[in-house]
């Protein structure tokens, strides 16, 4: 039977590898929906998490099927502690997205792990998880998954721009919601400002230091993804494989390599949002004061930057709602995103 309100916890891991980010989420369906935060909080992962995910591309298949279950376990002992310390009760259901480590649609492959049945039998909760694999089954991209969410709960803005690991966005274009990846954001900055030591460039403060490579700069840009048609999606083989060795190449300084790359990515989403938009960012770059700014200036769009449990948290937000429109066997997957065969409602429902 479906109900008017949902009490739900949503998880996310994403390819940055800042942490787990995990939300007790309480939504609404009346004339439309809406949700209440009530709590939510990332856990970091440590070296070693950090260091077996980043490499996970790299495992054989036995290698990544240990890692896999170990990642469940690991992931549903998260979610438990969440839920305890924060003395959560009466929750649906947990929806999780797990951790990508290959995405490559044109392929027909997508694998995220921690999506194992097992996650259910540990945190003794239904749980809602592996949301990209039907999609891609049916001739879509199987991403991104999150302007669902986008155009029922925020449907306010012109634009939903999310800077993770990844900068995409969704848009209404004629009478369809359209979304896609723009460009690869913190998971390439990230790489480069860990050589001098650090997580993250706090703020941009570092590639405000640089000067822009022109020459990378005019070689990133001609990259040709930025030529496809959407839908398309990017991975973090397209990474490693395009982006990292052509700035390698070019053997700057990891100041100008930053202050370069946030070049990049301001150029690359300048040319996705119109002028006078009233566009949301959310993700870890919506904390990048010279990335922000350059947006400003190149797009002039209206940007809007919004609390911080929304910067943080959006993307698990939006998939506990994925959750709950699969649990109501409700569409939550368009084919005018993702390019799939049909609309449909994607992800598996596991029971303790």
């Amino acid at each position: 039977m479906k109900k008017n309100y949902y009490n739900v916890v949503g998880v996310m891991s994403g390819t940055s590898l800042d942490g787990i980010d995990l939300v007790n989420v309480r939504f609404e369906n009346k004339a439309s929906w809406s949700f209440d935060v009530i709590c939510c909080e990332t856990i970091p992962y440590n070296d070693q998490w950090r260091n077996r995910l980043k490499n996970a591309i790299h495992l054989s298949q036995e290698a990544l099927e240990k890692l896999d279950k170990e990642y469940t376990i690991y992931l549903a002992d998260v979610i438990s502690d969440f839920i305890s310390k924060n003395n959560l009760s009466d929750i649906d259901f947990v929806a999780s997205h797990g951790h990508t480590v290959f995405h490559e649609p044109e392929k027909g492959i997508t694998y995220q792990i921690g999506n194992l049945p097992c996650i259910s039998e540990k945190t003794g909760k239904t749980v809602v998880c592996d949301f990209r694999v039907d999609d891609v089954k049916l001739g879509g991209q199987g991403a991104p998954l999150v302007p669902v969410g986008d155009k029922l709960l925020f449907a306010e803005y012109d634009f939903c721009l999310n800077i993770g690991g990844f900068a995409n966005v969704s848009t209404k274009i004629g009478d369809e919601y359209k979304a896609f990846d723009i460009c690869a954001a913190n998971n390439v900055l990230n790489h480069y400002v860990a050589t001098l030591g650090f997580e993250y460039d706090d703020g941009g403060k570092i590639a405000s230091t640089g000067e822009v490579n022109n020459a990378l700069l005019d070689k990133l840009n001609d990259l040709p993804f930025y030529k496809k048609p959407y839908p398309k999606s990017l991975g973090i083989e397209w990474v490693e494989q395009e982006v990292l060795p052509m700035i390698d190449a070019a053997q700057a300084s990891v100041e100008a390599v930053l202050r370069t790359y946030v070049e990049h990515i301001a150029i690359q989403i300048a040319a996705v949002l119109k002028p006078s938009a009233k566009v949301l960012v959310t993700g870890g770059g919506a904390y990048n004061n010279l990335l922000m700014q350059r947006l400003k200036d190149l797009s002039k769009a209206d940007i809007v930057i919004p609390e911080k449990a929304i910067i943080e948290f959006k993307e698990a937000i939006i998939f506990g709602f994925l959750g709950v429109l699969k649990m109501r066997n409700e569409v939550n997957c368009l084919k005018s995103i993702t390019g799939s065969s049909k609309d449909h409602s994607s992800g598996k429902i596991y029971k303790p």
